[in-house]
């Protein structure tokens, strides 16, 4: 398939921030949705499935939801983009799922909560600060463009934080650890960057400057 006249337009924008809906630097259009992960895919097992919040909750206590109660949460649908630190950006996808905020106002953190841990199947994790894991663009995705997500692209649950590079919202999530220190996830201890912020190309660990994370 052949660049829609919207996503051509927007691919000859010059960059400049997420508002300018153009793409961020060293980052070019990808047609269609290339399969990206590390290890093998997980297998579905809706009797056994479970999504919990822990960690420093404002009760002290876990939150939890099986596959059929996350799924009946209130819905909501953000169009955004995806831009992976391998270099391609995918635009304008429509994202279906449980809004970040939906999952603070179920399930609040402690006041003294700065930072989350998405962890995802096989002990996968990743670290964000608190706002960006707030931001109103972030969705714990079920569908994209009306579609359930395929086993590949994270069904049953994946997180997409748009403002961020694609690395930063796992596939196959399965919890949120509510944190009150910063603390590295599975790529962040590896040489990415801590933050990932696409349009200052923070891709790698050795560009961090003072503030950006935790010693490695």
């Amino acid at each position: 398939m052949g660049q829609s006249e919207n996503e051509q337009a927007r691919a000859q924008e010059s960059t400049g921030g997420p508002e300018s809906g153009g793409l961020p630097p060293g980052q070019r259009l990808q047609r269609g949705w290339p399969v990206l992960h590390y290890g093998p895919v997980p297998r579905f097992k809706p009797l056994t499935w479970e999504f919990q919040v822990f960690g420093a909750t404002a009760s002290g206590d876990k939150h939890s939801w099986d596959h059929q109660g996350f799924m009946t949460l209130p819905r909501t649908e953000t169009t955004a983009d995806l831009h992976c630190v391998t270099r391609f950006s995918m635009l304008g996808s429509r994202w279906g799922g449980v809004s970040t905020a939906t999952l603070l106002e179920l399930a609040p953190p402690a006041p003294e909560a700065t930072h989350v841990m998405v962890w995802a199947e096989y002990g996968f994790s990743s670290n964000l600060r608190m706002a960006d894991f707030a931001d109103p663009s972030s969705v714990f995705a079920t569908h994209r463009n009306g579609e359930p997500l395929t086993v590949e692209h994270g069904f049953p649950v994946r997180l997409v934080v748009p403002h961020l590079y694609a690395w930063k919202g796992p596939k196959w999530v399965r919890g949120v650890e509510y944190m009150t220190a910063d603390r590295r996830g599975f790529w962040e201890e590896r040489g990415y960057h801590n933050i990932g912020d696409p349009w200052s190309e923070q891709r790698y660990s050795y560009q961090e400057q003072p503030g950006d994370g935790p010693e490695l």
